[in-house]
């Protein structure tokens, strides 16, 4: 019995580390998916296809996906834009 249960322990004690494992490189991935959207919204040159294109094309795209627009500079409207349609 003594065997079972210490199979048991180390099955969980297995099991759960899996779990945390798979847990930080989720959480490791984010990170990381976060640094390369801050970096390519980090300047106007770096992000210019959202934020070089057309006026009128960016805030009727913004406006049509319910983002406010007015008062706004093209880059937070673009980044939020981009977030909106699944980022990275």
């Amino acid at each position: 019995m003594g065997n079972q249960s210490r199979r048991a322990f180390f099955r969980g004690l297995l099991r759960q580390g899996a779990k945390t494992v798979a847990a930080f490189n989720e959480g490791r991935e984010e990170v990381r998916q976060k640094h390369e959207r801050d970096a390519f919204f980090g300047s106007y040159e770096s992000s210019y296809a959202l934020t070089l294109c057309e006026d009128s094309l960016l805030i009727e795209t913004a406006q049509m996906a319910g983002i406010e627009t007015e008062g706004r500079d093209r880059l937070e409207i673009a980044k939020e834009l981009f977030d909106r349609q699944g980022g990275f």
